[in-house]
Parts: C-alpha cells; structure tokens; sequence
C-alpha cells in the first residue's frame, strides 16, 4: 500500500469545493439538474480523477488509460466539472450548459464530451460495460483498471446483480465498483422502496472483496483505492457511505433535492456554505 500521507488532503478538499460551486452554478445557470446526486459523490470522483486514475487528458483516447463509467449518469454535473478542473477542456465551456447546441446534456454523452468513456443514464447498465472493458482489458494484456461508479438506487436492477455474478467467475482483479451509498433515490428513502441491506454481504456472497468507507473522507477513500485489488483473481467494490446534498445544508437528506434548481437565495446560501464549512 502507498503512503496515504503523501496526498494533499487540503488541495483535495479545495477541489472538492470548487466542483461543488460548478455544480451549483450550472444546475443554477439552465434551470435544471440533478444536484443531490452530485454532491453525494464528490469525493469520490475527486479522489479518482486528482489522485488514482491513470489519464492523459491531452489525449482521452490513450490505450493504457484507466476507464471510468459515471454509471450513475444523472450525477455527470461532478464528472464535467472534475473532467474540465483535470484539463480535458477548457473550463469555461461548462458555461454553455443549458444552452441550445451545447455538448453538455442532462446525461454525458461518449460521443461529445472528451474523457466520457460511456454515455449513460439508463441506470443499470454501467457494470455489464464495466465487465465488458475489464474483460477486453484482460485479453489485450493491459495494465489499466475499470472503475464504475454505481448508483445505490441502480442496485435495484437485476442487471447490476447479473453483471456481479459473471464478473468474479472471470477473475476480474481489474474491475471496482464504487457504490454512492447515500440510501436515497429519486423520490423516495431506499429502504422504503427495495431495502439493500445487508449489502456489503450481498457482494461478498457474489464472490467480490468488499470494503465500506466514509465516502466524504478523502483519508478512507484513498487508502481503499491504495488497496486496488483487494485480493488477486476477485474484482472489488467499495461501498461509499454518502449524504445525498452533502455539503449544503437544507439539501442533506432532503428528497425533494434530487432534481431541482436553486432559486436566487437557495443559491446565494448554498455558495457561502461551500465556501465556510468543512464538508468531513
């Protein structure tokens, strides 16, 4: 294991505040998004693209590079922000979000976005292409991983749990999930819906290492993602428990914050909160 003392944990922290800003500025700018979401996985995705995945932003199509899959694709407010902050675009195209032309849709889009690797948003999906690069990844002998960030929601669907069989029969030490466990989905409180727990168990019986952390702290998440693979011949995941609108106040765990813009006070609160308070 690397040396977690090594990371910058206070320019991480920083980052993290500025991709909560962008979020807040463009679900506030076109009137729309999913800004709960978002918040919920900040860290997390701070931490894969300032610290662990293998890029090369000048050229997102490198073959050796580290693929990651916003399976979760409502969420891609944080992976726009996190992909311009990285230098795969200059960060003043975010502005054109809500605009008529503009690349940045309400889900990412592979096809427009440099550093997208899958267009998402049909939730469910992300693992089953997940296997399928991790696979391919394994045949041509790479030495890049496949991290897929799943929503808890998605974990509802059956395809998420068919993906979790297959992907250990083949070994797949090159494939993490990371699951955005904050326990609510878009209109209601998981358990409410289709209860999970005991979920760590659930991956561990489909044959998974699995790991639980703080998903808001940087020390826990980087000192799992050191830990990649957790054991030689299994794939991993690391269930990341998150507040839904962690890091605003009157949006933490408040359901009608899934999708929804702030008005000219929400937004003027929600700024100077980010910019006070320490989030973890």
């Amino acid at each position: 294991m690397k040396d977690n003392m090594k990371y910058d944990i206070s320019k991480l922290k920083e980052t993290a505040k500025l991709i909560r800003k962008d979020i807040i500025d463009m679900t506030y700018r076109c009137g729309e998004g999913h800004i709960a979401t978002a918040f919920s996985s900040t860290e997390i995705i701070t931490s894969l693209y300032f610290n662990v995945l293998r890029l090369k932003p000048k050229n997102p199509d490198w073959d050796d590079r580290d693929r990651f899959i916003l399976s979760k694709g409502h969420g891609c407010y944080t992976l726009y922000s996190a992909l311009a902050r990285r230098g795969f675009f200059p960060l003043e195209e975010l502005d054109t979000i809500g605009e008529y032309g503009s690349k940045f849709g309400g889900h990412p889009d592979r096809g427009l976005v440099p550093g997208i690797e899958v267009s998402s948003g049909s939730l469910g999906h992300g693992l089953s292409l997940g296997v399928g690069m991790a696979i391919a990844g394994m045949v041509d002998k790479r030495k890049s991983k496949v991290y897929v960030l799943l929503g808890d929601g998605e974990c509802q669907e059956g395809s998420i749990w068919e993906a979790a069989l297959f992907a250990p029969m083949h070994q797949l030490d090159n494939l993490v999930v990371i699951v955005d466990y904050n326990r609510q989905q878009a209109i209601n409180h998981l358990d409410d819906v289709v209860r999970l727990d005991p979920f760590a168990d659930k991956w561990k019986a489909f044959g998974w290492e699995t790991m639980q952390v703080n998903g808001h702290s940087f020390e826990e998440l980087l000192k799992a993602f050191d830990k990649i693979p957790f054991k030689a011949g299994k794939p991993s995941v690391i269930i990341a428990d998150t507040v839904k609108g962690k890091g605003v106040t009157y949006m933490e765990k408040n359901i009608i914050w899934h999708a929804r813009a702030p008005c000219d006070k929400e937004y003027k609160q929600a700024i100077d909160e980010i910019d006070k308070k320490e989030v973890c």
